[in-house]
């Protein structure tokens, strides 16, 4: 798969007058001011949807927006409306239609047909443009291009070229950075980005699966007894996995949660650590050292915190790797909320190649090299017209 199979906007005919339905990516943050409205925490999606929405209605295009906001689990949920979404994109593109919440229906996510129709009804044209959707055969996802001319967006593009370059020949010394609590959400990523790279660090929760499966003693620290023989594996197979040689811990009488400010007491220990402590971050040496793969590298992908990020004794683990990735020459990528919103709130954000918006979607393309809804838009309309559906103009791009 490469980005020249994908069909774009330049391959539709011209859409002045006509209805566009838009698929976007618009699960974004919401937070309750103190005068008690509901409004958008965190534009960084509905920022990335204008490049392709302002096309469109320059264009003449009319325009329908749906996107799914966090998951109601197909019934109407009101703290789950698109009213405040809708608001945030009409202050920034006005004359746009926002539909509700896709995922009000139970139809979305089973692909029920019969929603297709309705999703489509009275449209000419399908843009997707909602990248952090991409992996889910839903129904706005993988059912429009069965029955409307259908093109990718510019963020759906932009991020297919950006990861294919991690997919098909990345420039080496090629380092993946892997962090985060859920092993298992990201094992299969694992042993496929061992294949794949020079190094492999690993840090996060993770990490103590690793370190355990090794046989160090971890204390209380997050351990997935299922992957225990998986992660031994990984390790065993002679690839460069790099794992914490020093944790930073809290003690039995500390407390992480919702909980401010947390409590106990916090220690410095290398790969063991007693019973009752939690590794909360990787140490200043693992930092070092894994600060120094990053900087000689040609291409490095990252996911994932070090630490308990949110809370600014566990994040110099976090904010080393962000250092070392703002330092780095060659061609960075970072995925997944946690790590994107530490980025943007220490400025470091513009000072790396790519920042993906879909940390999921961006992990299941890296492992597998496709995913259900960029195949479902170029395979294109069965029956009717096939891509390219006008005649494309590549410096219009």
């Amino acid at each position: 798969m490469t980005i020249a199979d994908l069909p774009v906007l330049e391959d539709l005919p011209d859409p002045g007058g006509r209805r566009v339905l838009l698929r976007a990516d618009l699960n974004v943050p919401l937070w309750t001011t103190p005068a008690g409205t509901v409004e958008v925490a965190d534009d960084f999606r509905i920022q990335a949807l204008l490049p392709t929405l302002s096309w469109l209605v320059e264009r003449g295009a009319q325009v329908t927006v749906c996107s799914h906001l966090g998951r109601p689990k197909g019934r109407v949920v009101p703290e789950l409306s698109m009213g405040p979404v809708r608001r945030r994109l009409l202050e920034l593109v006005p004359g746009v239609k926002v539909m509700e919440n896709l995922r009000f229906d139970p139809g979305e996510e089973a692909n029920d047909p019969a929603f297709v129709d309705r999703l489509v009804e009275g449209h000419d044209f399908y843009v997707n443009d909602a990248f952090g959707s991409v992996h889910r055969a839903h129904a706005s996802i993988v059912g429009p291009p069965t029955r409307l001319p259908s093109v990718a967006g510019r963020l759906l593009v932009r991020e297919v070229a950006a990861l294919s370059r991690l997919i098909e020949a990345p420039p080496r010394p090629f380092v993946a950075v892997v962090g985060g609590a859920k092993l298992g959400d990201k094992l299969g990523l694992l042993e496929a980005l061992s294949e794949k790279v020079d190094t492999l660090l690993v840090g996060g929760g993770m990490c103590f699966t690793f370190l355990a499966a090794l046989g160090h003693d971890v204390g209380s620290s997050l351990v997935d007894p299922e992957h225990l023989e998986a992660c031994h594996r990984l390790v065993r197979l002679g690839h460069h996995t790099v794992l914490p040689t020093d944790i930073v811990a809290l003690g039995p009488d500390g407390t992480l949660g919702p909980a401010r400010p947390l409590t106990g007491e916090v220690r410095h220990f290398g790969r063991d650590m007693p019973a009752g402590w939690r590794g909360v971050d990787i140490g200043p040496e693992t930092v070092a050292t894994f600060a120094h793969e990053i900087e000689r590298a040609a291409t490095v992908l990252w996911n994932g915190p070090m630490g308990v990020v949110e809370d600014e004794r566990f994040a110099a683990g976090t904010r080393g790797v962000a250092d070392a990735l703002a330092q780095c020459p060659g061609f960075t990528v970072v995925g997944g909320g946690d790590t994107a919103a530490a980025l943007d709130a220490w400025g470091l954000a513009d000072q790396i190649g790519h920042v993906s918006t879909g940390g999921g979607a961006m992990l299941e393309l890296i492992e597998k090299g496709d995913l259900p809804g960029l195949a479902a838009l170029r395979a294109g309309r069965p029956g009717g017209v096939q891509p390219p559906y006008g005649k494309r103009d590549p410096a219009s791009k």
